[in-house]
């Protein structure tokens, strides 16, 4: 996500087991959850709070995060 950029962006979370979840976030959420993942200390639990909803979101089961980094485009 570019610094700044303050429209809300897709991010797919990859689960053990495939299960995805698809999620609608700001920067700083997607930042605080990349932070959390690469901290060996952080808790299990991280909550998200995306435009939709807030979620908790077990970080021992993540296996991917995938962030959408082409603009959303309507018709052809």
């Amino acid at each position: 996500m570019a610094p700044g950029d303050s429209r809300p962006r897709r991010v797919d979370i990859g689960f053990a087991g495939g299960q995805t979840l698809a999620l609608r976030m700001q920067e700083e959420v997607y930042r605080s959850l990349r932070s959390a993942l690469d901290d060996d200390r952080s808790a299990r639990w991280h909550e998200l709070k995306t435009e939709d909803a807030a979620v908790a979101v077990d970080l021992s089961q993540v296996v991917y995060v995938r962030l959408e980094t082409e603009p959303h485009r309507v018709g052809f």
